[in-house]
Formats: structure tokens, C-alpha cells, sequence
């Protein structure tokens, strides 16, 4: 499992409503094409791009867009955080 859980703060948020964007902390080996196989398997909604980066204490977190603009709010409501 490469995915540790959702990053959820304020400006998370923001960029889920405004540019239907979630960002995940990830295992620091995973790499964008692992992540994004993960995601389309786990919730079934199509990944268009992953950006990764690592953090001030040192997990990685990936910022993923979907195809669809209501993708992530849904992956949200199921994941019980929204």
C-alpha cells in the first residue's frame, strides 16, 4: 500500500474546491506511476496527473488531479472526511 492517508489542512481544501485536487501522504519509495495505479484501483476514478514533493518532515506527499472535476470530493465523502 503506498498510500499512508489523505493530507487534509486549509489550504488542501482550497485547492480541493478550487482545482478538485487531493493530496495524500505516500510511502517515501512510491513513485508517481505506483501512486496513480493505486488511486484508479482503490476509488475507480481516473488519475490525470500526480506531482510529488517532499515535506518540512520529510514524508512525501502527492498532489493528484483527476479527470473528472467531482472526483474528489467523492473519494472525500467516502473516505468519511467530507
Amino acid at each position: 500500500m503506498k498510500l499512508k492517508h489523505p493530507f487534509v489542512t486549509e489550504k488542501a481544501m482550497m485547492m480541493l474546491e478550487g482545482e478538485s485536487k487531493l493530496q495524500f501522504i505516500v510511502e517515501r519509495n512510491a513513485t508517481k506511476q505506483a501512486i496513480k495505479r493505486e488511486l484508479e484501483s482503490s476509488f475507480e476514478h481516473e488519475v490525470v496527473s500526480v506531482r510529488t514533493m517532499m515535506t518540512m518532515k520529510g514524508e512525501k506527499k502527492a498532489i493528484v488531479t483527476f479527470e473528472d472535476a467531482k472526483a474528489a470530493e467523492d473519494i472525500l465523502s467516502r473516505l468519511g472526511i467530507m
